[in-house]
């Protein structure tokens, strides 16, 4: 995929944790699509992903590295670097016509530069009923050397 919008100084740069799988993305919306999800898997995997269009995500290394994950129904695809185990990027069963990107991937960013993240209700899932997603809460981070008793 050689398209001049790679070029675009809006694509972001992004990899795995050992860099083995790289890639370049356009966000759909900025980070302004910054979201979790409290399915089972989700909640596990605890990322805040961004939204990209399936054509605006361009693996320039470690294809080869790339490992799928999917479950229940099976159209979710979760990419995975089999080296390092780092969450990239996922087609999204809710809007098959985008990707979810792990935003801690994109060059710069990590999932404590959001304040407040909706978590989108990912149980009851969107398209097993009306088709709307909705907000099951929020998490927050608020820096600072508060310390939490355990």
């Amino acid at each position: 995929m050689t398209s001049s919008r790679f070029d675009d100084p809006n694509v972001l740069q992004a990899s795995c944790h050992c860099k083995a799988v790289r890639f370049t993305v356009l966000l759909t919306d900025g980070l302004r699509t910054a979201r979790r999800c409290n399915c089972t898997y989700c909640s596990m995997r605890g990322a805040v992903a961004v939204s990209a269009n399936l054509g605006d995500i361009h693996v320039h290394a470690g294809e080869n590295v790339l490992t799928l994950y999917q479950f229940n129904t099976g159209e979710a695809k979760h990419y995975f670097c089999s080296k390092c185990g780092i969450y990239t990027f996922h087609s999204r069963r809710s809007v098959p016509s985008q990707y979810g990107v792990n935003a801690a991937c994109i060059e710069g960013l990590t999932p404590f530069d959001f304040s407040d993240v909706p978590v989108l209700e990912g149980r009851n899932h969107p398209t097993d009923g009306d088709g709307r997603s909705s907000v099951a809460g929020w998490l927050s981070y608020r820096s600072g050397s508060k310390h939490v008793e355990g």
